[in-house]
């Protein structure tokens, strides 16, 4: 069995979608990256490839590649998991902490969920996904922008 930890952050920006978790959620702002910014995913990537030894998303999606330039998180996230897949390894499961002030998401974190565990081959289950607000501390408590904290679990094929 493998372990892995992904971190990633986004700043808020004015004029981009918001997007978590592969799903659009209604609010003012969205998140500033080269690709659709999907700090969860970003997140979630991070974790497999780091449980594999494999290096991070900038290594394997550059942002000074423009072949990445608003690309879809989850697609860059089903080439993760055939990459780990390759190493001969399966997601166990998976555990997701998103730290925001605003917007509030709990309407969306089953449809995530979905999205997720079904790009990832996965039982809806085996996918845990948490929003917390750190009490208006910090970048994330200011509201300027959104961290997120993955954890997975790998498990030989």
């Amino acid at each position: 069995m493998r372990i892995g930890h992904g971190y990633d952050v986004h700043r808020f920006a004015e004029g981009r979608k918001l997007i978590l978790g592969g799903v659009e959620i209604g609010y003012e702002k969205g998140l500033l990256g080269h690709s659709d910014a999907d700090v969860l995913t970003h997140a979630v990537m991070d974790a497999m490839l780091g449980a594999c030894a494999l290096g991070d998303i900038g290594k394997h999606f550059p942002d000074t590649d423009p072949e990445f330039l608003g690309a879809d998180s989850l697609k860059l996230l089903k080439k993760v998991s055939e990459l780990v897949r390759n190493e001969g390894y399966e997601l166990c499961n998976l555990d997701v902490t998103v730290l925001c002030e605003r917007p509030k998401l709990r309407p969306y974190i089953d449809e995530m969920r979905k999205r997720l565990s079904g790009i990832l081959d996965t039982e809806i289950g085996n996918v845990s996904i948490k929003a917390t607000t750190e009490e208006g501390l910090g970048f994330t408590g200011e509201g300027l922008g959104i961290a997120v904290h993955a954890v997975c679990l790998l498990d030989r094929i």
